[in-house]
């Protein structure tokens, strides 16, 4: 290991804020206290003017240098030695963070079915606190893809000048009904899970396990499953696709639960910058931020032109995108094209 290695390793921490100020959310609820787990790596600099804040999707984690290798860690793009790189845990996840199965202070017992619906406002609300907490007073780059796009947009609302770029990929102003349509269709899965309804860690695994096999297909392109599963002629069953579908439902359900996975579904359902602000396009209006929406040219579940939209409506905004045959998936696949569409944004600002 060299020096440079050994130094973006020093320099990587994994904490837990904790906040006992009540988070008042949009449905009314109310979450008493929070905790968001977070991980960073590098340092700030003198006048803190290096903060990249990373947003992960619906079943990603704080752990950024892990599930986007090639755009984060020693030697990428975003390399810790050079910028202070943050990704918080988001609310309702599982990995560290309050979630469904994490004590409600009020019964003493975990929360299960009675954790409060959240929407992706809320959870641009829980990374302010966890900002102003660090006081970092500006953040140079906001990233995120998907889900972690939608929060990113409502973050970028409300920060106003504090922040710099926002890099919105693959995802949308206001979640489409064929979006709410899939995800239905997976909690519908869970809902026949036998378990679900029972207060366990582990009520509705097998439903995760076709729940996550029915987000796998719109995640990918036919295109890609023609590419990568494809069988012999001579085959009448154990086809490729199938094994292979098994296989990331199974994978999932050992490391994710149902309650997150309906919680943060359900939160990606609700998402529209435009509620209570005079509409879509007057909130876009109002992000102060320059702004590139990445699309993916083969995306089935927030179509390109979802992101065209962002780009076209906001005061300062890019398109660019991704061509791939591997579908919404491709923001967390294809690095090289990313790397370059991030350099040539960044080169734009200083012209």
């Amino acid at each position: 290991m060299n020096l440079k290695s050994q130094y973006a390793l020093i320099n990587m921490t994994q904490e837990t804020f904790h906040s006992s100020t009540p988070l008042h959310l949009e449905s009314g609820e109310i979450l008493s206290e929070i905790e968001i787990a977070y991980t960073t790596y590098g340092q700030l600099n003198s006048d803190k003017s290096n903060v990249i804040w990373v947003i992960h999707a619906l079943t990603g984690d704080s752990k950024a240098s892990e599930w986007w290798n090639g755009l984060i860690g020693e030697d990428k793009f975003y390399d810790p030695e050079d910028y202070f790189i943050i990704c918080a845990n988001l609310l309702g996840s599982c990995y560290g963070s309050t979630q469904p199965l994490s004590e409600n202070p009020t019964t003493r017992e975990p929360y299960y079915y009675d954790f409060p619906q959240m929407t992706s406002r809320d959870l641009a609300v829980g990374l302010e606190r966890l900002r102003v907490h660090l006081r970092l007073d500006q953040i140079h780059t906001l990233i995120g893809g998907s889900l972690g796009g939608q929060v990113g947009l409502e973050w970028a609302y409300t920060l106003e000048n504090k922040l710099k770029n926002a890099i919105i990929l693959a995802s949308t102003g206001k979640t489409t009904p064929w979006v709410i349509g899939f995800n239905e269709t997976q909690r519908m899965a869970i809902e026949s899970d036998c378990t679900w309804g029972e207060n366990t860690e582990s009520a509705g695994r097998k439903g995760l396990e076709t729940a996550r096999a029915i987000a796998m297909l719109t995640y990918r392109h036919p295109k890609d499953l023609l590419r990568k599963q494809s069988d012999s002629d001579d085959k009448l069953d154990n086809y490729r696709a199938a094994s292979y579908l098994r296989y990331q439902g199974q994978k999932l359900s050992k490391r994710f639960n149902a309650l997150s996975y309906w919680t943060l579904s359900k939160t990606m359902d609700s998402h529209d910058l435009g509620r209570n602000r005079g509409g879509l396009d007057a909130a876009l209006g109002k992000i102060e931020a320059n702004v590139l929406a990445i699309g993916v040219d083969s995306d089935l579940l927030f179509l390109p032109e979802e992101s065209q939209y962002i780009s076209q409506k906001v005061k300062k905004g890019t398109y660019k995108e991704i061509t791939s045959t591997a579908g919404h998936d491709a923001f967390l696949i294809e690095f090289e094209q990313l790397s370059y569409i991030l350099k040539s944004f960044y080169l734009q600002q200083m012209h």
